[in-house]
């Protein structure tokens, strides 16, 4: 009688298991593999046929290329590789744009590109400028208040999303290196921007001073998905990039740890998040671009041991099946909030975006290290 029973609780447990992964998209790592290569391949064959939509050395394409990469080492594609070199750093020479945006973080965000195809091939002249750029941040004061005038970003990171564009490119330098200046660096300037704009009792970021003050519908502080998804991910691949015994790294563990509480209370019942976190009745569509960076950001978490797999794992698995339901047959990534700063409340089924792939290859190539989910 207990043997028969055991083998019930066991097939009852693997029905159970297979109507989970179902119902949350991908129940194995070749899946997985599988839906990457899908969205990767859709993005660089719309590049080569339609062209870039943006400028090689943009923001916008910079975190595509972060995910690239990672999908091109975990897949051992060379192929994406091979474009991103050709296509990318020696179509740019290899250079950080020369004029007035040189020090506004999205414009140097191509320095992680460059870097991690430096730690493949060591050629240096494929981080000469993003160096000789790495040497003048050094030499700047850094002094100037983060308020939102005065062209502030060209100088400062003084909007939540430069958390993703500039401390990895440093921290990635710094390994590169060995100079380990650059990595203080990106330190001190990392939490610089979060005296400023973390707000201690939301556990959010603000985009930047603008929002200080404003409210929602619904009175509400005003926090954009996308900037708070951006710090998260900025923050996993800084952490990625820095030595264990870095003085300042439980610092960045206990924020990690914050902001992963406060953003697993925000995601929707279809696995997304919102694009204003705190309003969601006012911004009722499904976004990805948001999604994709905290799907990235808990798996990480999960897989590094600073956050619990039995009590997040069941959001990183929504979050995923939310993108992945987001995939045209032909393998876009749709649901994407276009271009902006804030919050928008319409997002459509065919609206796409390059940083979104960047973020959802980024998520998928941690998914593929994390364990079931726990029983």
């Amino acid at each position: 009688m207990m043997k028969t029973k055991g083998i019930f609780l066991l097939i009852l447990n693997l029905v159970l298991s297979f109507g989970f992964y179902k119902c949350y998209g991908q129940s194995s790592r070749p899946a997985i593999m599988e839906t990457m290569k899908k969205v990767a391949r859709w993005q660089v064959d719309s590049i080569k046929q339609h062209g870039w939509r943006h400028a090689e050395d943009d923001w916008t394409n910079g975190t595509l290329y972060t995910g690239l990469m990672a999908y091109a080492q975990a897949s051992g594609n060379r192929s994406y590789i091979d474009f991103l070199r050709k296509e990318v750093g020696e179509k740019l020479n290899w250079q950080i744009t020369k004029d007035s945006l040189r020090y506004f973080a999205d414009f140097y965000c191509v320095g992680q590109l460059y870097t991690e195809l430096y730690l493949l091939d060591k050629q240096p002249r494929t981080i000469k400028d993003f160096r000789q750029l790495a040497d003048t941040l050094l030499a700047r004061p850094h002094t100037e208040s983060l308020e939102w005038i005065n062209k502030i970003n060209r100088r400062e990171w003084a909007w939540c999303d430069a958390l993703f564009m500039g401390p990895p490119a440093l921290a990635l330098l710094a390994k590169a290196t060995g100079n380990t200046q650059y990595l203080d660096l990106s330190n001190k300037l990392w939490w610089k921007t979060t005296a400023y704009l973390y707000d201690k009792e939301e556990h959010l970021f603000y985009r930047d001073s603008r929002f200080f003050d404003r409210k929602e519908a619904n009175g509400k502080k005003v926090f954009w998905a996308r900037g708070n998804g951006w710090v998260m991910g900025g923050m996993a691949r800084l952490l990625d990039n820095m030595p264990a015994n870095y003085p300042d790294r439980p610092k960045y563990i206990q924020l990690f740890k914050e902001m992963a509480g406060k953003i697993k209370t925000l995601q929707q019942a279809d696995g997304s998040w919102r694009t204003s976190l705190l309003d969601p009745e006012s911004y009722p569509s499904k976004e990805t671009s948001g999604t994709a960076f905290y799907c990235y950001a808990l798996a990480w978490g999960i897989n590094h041991k600073i956050l619990d797999a039995k009590t997040y794992l069941p959001v990183v698995w929504k979050a995923w099946h939310a993108l992945t339901t987001s995939i045209t047959a032909t393998g876009m990534l749709g649901n994407v909030q276009p271009i902006g700063n804030k919050a928008k409340a319409e997002i459509k089924a065919d609206d796409t975006e390059v940083y979104a792939i960047g973020g959802f290859l980024l998520a998928g190539t941690e998914l593929m290290n994390t364990s079931p989910i726990p029983r």
